[in-house]
């Protein structure tokens, strides 16, 4: 493993333990809620997100699974806090064609900050969708907002 490969997989791994945004906020401040199951291998998260004005706030989340998964909520909460709506539709748009590329793609980590260490991931099929979970319930809560 190159030493790039294993500061990756050590974030991802502080990411899963200290997961940022973690406990849902009280549901009268939120603007919306979406559940969303992995039904390959059971993961699970809740996310909750207020949007004030064009303003994204309070990306809270809680959720059980892997890793990736909870490492990648706790990614997606640090980072999409106080942006635009916009350009959170566009960052998880663009999050999702990384994903999917199998490698083509790479996260610039000045756009996706920690969450461009799950760059790996899509070399593994299987493990895309646990890391999009959370960008899904985050897509899908803003569409309801």
């Amino acid at each position: 493993m190159s030493g790039l490969e294993s500061l990756y997989q050590e974030l991802i791994l502080d990411h899963a333990k200290h997961r940022r945004g973690f406990g849902l906020a009280a549901e009268e401040g939120a603007t919306a809620t979406s559940h969303q199951r992995n039904p390959i291998c059971g993961d699970e998260i809740t996310l909750r997100v207020r949007v004030d004005g064009d303003a994204v706030r309070d990306v809270t989340w809680e959720g059980a699974g892997c890793s990736i998964s909870q490492a990648s909520a706790s990614m997606l909460a640090e980072l999409a806090d106080g942006m635009p709506r916009a350009e959170a539709s566009a960052l998880i748009a663009a999050f999702r064609e990384a994903l999917r590329s199998r490698g083509e793609v790479e996260l610039d980590e000045d756009v996706f900050g920690d969450a461009a260490a799950l760059s790996g991931v899509s070399r593994y099929t299987a493990r895309v969708k646990c890391a999009m979970l959370g960008w899904v319930a985050l897509e899908d809560a803003l569409a309801r907002a």
